[in-house]
């Protein structure tokens, strides 16, 4: 007897073989684990054919697997437009909008748009994934990806919700305490904060000449924006940050925004990288232009975190 759930389980298929294992997958669908591995065994039984090879370092897609992941996403890619074009032939904002975007950023000011969205169409649903690396619109089935950065020329229809600019920072409490920091150079005498197992996002060697890493003043490393903004809000040190991560701070007075050299030739004070929403459909269904007009609505023009 076939599956009758066959959609069900090839979707947590594609998503088990995306993720990389079925714990994972698991918590992307909020489901158990063991959960996950029924549905793939039920569609393996369904197909009567082995998809995975399973060990314990990795799972590997069989001839068949490969086959069912590149025709399965695409089958489920079409389920997913026609449901949205029957759901939207009103003009209706309905069905599932899928979001993957940076997670600091993605808390801030995401989140509240998102939730907007659902107060005010009741047959909308959302999924959020927050995703350090560059998620795929495509190949992952998201709707919208929100990237932060220079964009390659991958194909994909991209809108500008703002500009990212490096904003230099302290507390007033640190720099009452520290040395004067009236040139580039002085930095060598302060504590310094900066990212953890990322690729030099922030731009250190910008004004070092070096990677902070490397700096002797480099005491404070975290993985997460928001850390380090909370670190150099309690006096840790310097913080070199995105704008929209300390920008408020330094519009209240809790953070303040240091210029060398009057800020003459600083290449931080650059004109900064787009911060941008792209998908890969060229028709911009309902779902999404609510979305896309509602973040530059709440982000503004200047940006609400511009300092």
């Amino acid at each position: 007897m076939k599956d009758p759930r066959l959609a069900e389980h090839l979707a947590t298929f594609i998503d088990v073989l995306r993720k990389g294992s079925f714990s994972s997958a698991a918590r992307l669908r909020a489901m158990t684990p063991s959960a996950i591995v029924r549905q793939v065994d039920a569609l393996e039984t369904s197909l009567g054919v082995r998809l995975l090879v399973r060990s314990t370092r990795a799972l590997t897609p069989t001839d068949a697997g490969e086959v069912m992941l590149e025709r399965g996403r695409r089958i489920l890619d079409d389920l997913a437009d026609l449901e949205n074009d029957v759901a939207t032939l009103d003009g209706r904002v309905a069905g599932t909008l899928r979001v993957a975007c940076f997670p600091t950023f993605g808390k801030r000011y995401v989140v509240p748009v998102l939730a907007e969205l659902l107060i005010r169409h009741a047959d909308l649903r959302v999924e959020l994934s927050f995703e350090e690396r560059p998620a795929q619109p495509v190949m992952e089935r998201y709707d919208a990806v929100i990237r932060i950065g220079a964009l390659d020329d991958s194909g994909l229809i991209g809108t500008q919700l703002a500009m990212q600019r490096r904003l230099l920072v302290a507390s007033p409490a640190y720099l009452q305490k520290a040395p004067p920091l009236a040139r580039t150079a002085d930095l060598a005498d302060h504590s310094l904060l900066d990212e953890l197992n990322r690729s030099g996002s922030l731009g250190w060697a910008d004004l070092l000449g070096e990677p902070v890493q490397g700096h002797a003043g480099s005491r404070w490393r975290s993985d997460d924006f928001e850390a380090l903004r909370l670190a150099t809000l309690t006096g840790a040190g310097v913080a070199l940050l995105p704008d929209w991560v300390v920008g408020p701070d330094v519009r209240t007075g809790e953070l303040v925004r240091l210029q060398p050299e009057n800020g003459a030739g600083q290449p931080w004070q650059d004109d900064g990288v787009p911060i941008t929403l792209l998908r890969a459909v060229r028709k911009t269904p309902p779902k999404l232009q609510a979305l896309v007009n509602l973040l530059r609505e709440t982000i503004g023009a200047p940006p609400i975190w511009e300092a």
